[in-house]
């Protein structure tokens, strides 16, 4: 799950992290009151889910409160890569001297957090690292030890920050790493951090992503979620508890089991086809979630085929066919439908299917080269 920056900036600022004084407006009139009380000079940035705001026009300097309310007015009219521009940050506006990036992400190779730094922040940031991948400063942490302090001051001297910020970026550092720890994060970013012109740091931008299976400890976190840049079957899928990805092939996948919806998915890569998503109903799914799955799927209009493949232990065949042929009553999908079912009471959904007149099979192999067929046919 992302975060907006202004929600970002908030968790920072609860950590100890500076940043500069400013609030999130959603009307042009909000955001003028608010550059009245910053003194007139603001930053009015767009609140998207995406990067490449500034170089969209969606960050803009105003000088003074009534410029600050037509900036805000057309920043809000606007949409940032399909994505529509609902609120707009109102920032003081900071003398920068120096551009600094700084973040704690994964690092799933070495298994570890690691702490990025690099002298060369801003914008452009993807390219320093595609270019020149030395100025990039990584420190891996240890998570049973946490950051410590001689890791802050190794990236503090290695990115020539200057001796009396030193502290300061020390603490900087530290509370990046409880933001991130505390909130199961897996990304949290600060771009840029920058040293004023009257030598003080400030986390003028923030972004931060928690990870998804952690969210059910992070109730207010959850709350404020924000589905505009979000695939509309992924958030459907969530409210029923299913676990889908939307892919961009042409068959359908539903499956019970991660390990099986993968497998799935490449016998049916294997046999010519191209899965149009990932869907695990999980297990002791009943009618009513595999109706809610089936609908998902079949809303895609680039499906040509569906592929089910179940695997009955704590969830049933019949219960599971019931179900199919419940989305089949309520969607009326104009797509073949392949179903496999091995398991728990398999016979008994085979038979409540093929009654139905639906294509049945008894290997994942054979189910697979009949959906590919049906999806060509």
């Amino acid at each position: 799950m992302k975060l907006h920056e202004y929600q970002s900036k908030t968790i920072f600022a609860k950590y100890g992290i500076p940043i500069p004084k400013g609030r999130v407006a959603a009307t042009a009139e909000e955001a003028k009151h608010i550059a009245e009380e910053l003194g007139g000079r603001v930053v009015i940035k767009s609140q998207v889910l995406v990067g490449g705001r500034g170089k969209a026009g969606g960050i803009r300097v105003a000088k003074t409160a009534d410029e600050a309310e037509q900036l805000a007015q057309q920043i809000l009219t606007m949409k940032i890569k399909d994505l529509p521009v609902r609120k707009v940050l109102v920032d003081e506006a900071a003398a920068i001297e120096h551009e600094i990036y700084f973040a704690i992400t994964n690092d799933r190779a070495a298994k570890k957090p690691v702490m990025i730094a690099s002298a060369a922040g801003g914008v452009d940031i993807e390219e320093v690292a595609a270019t020149t991948p030395e100025k990039i400063i990584k420190v891996h942490i240890d998570p049973l030890l946490g950051l410590r302090d001689y890791q802050a001051r190794d990236i503090a001297a290695s990115i020539d920050m200057p001796r009396e910020l030193w502290r300061d970026f020390g603490k900087i550092a530290s509370g990046l790493w409880q933001a991130y720890l505390d909130t199961d994060a897996t990304l949290a970013e600060i771009n840029p951090l920058v040293i004023t012109k009257d030598k003080r740091l400030m986390a003028l931008d923030g972004k931060m992503m928690i990870d998804d299976n952690a969210l059910f400890r992070h109730s207010k976190l959850a709350d404020i979620r924000d589905i505009d840049e979000e695939v509309p079957a992924e958030t459907e899928a969530r409210r029923y508890g299913l676990s889908f990805i939307k892919l961009d092939g042409n068959i359908g996948c539903m499956v019970n089991g991660a390990g099986l919806a993968m497998t799935s998915m490449d016998i049916v890569k294997l046999f010519g086809g191209e899965p149009a998503n990932f869907l695990d109903i999980g297990g002791g799914a009943g009618a009513d979630k595999v109706a809610a799955a089936m609908r998902i799927i079949v809303s895609d209009p680039s499906v040509q085929a569906v592929l089910i493949n179940i695997f009955g232990g704590i969830t049933r065949g019949d219960e599971v066919a019931r179900g199919i042929l419940t989305a089949m009553d309520e969607v009326k999908p104009k797509v073949p439908m392949v179903v496999r079912l091995v398991g728990t009471n398999a016979e008994e959904g085979r038979k409540l299917l093929e009654n139905a007149k639906m294509i049945t099979a008894e290997t994942l192999a054979d189910a697979a080269q009949k959906a590919v067929a049906a999806a060509k046919g």
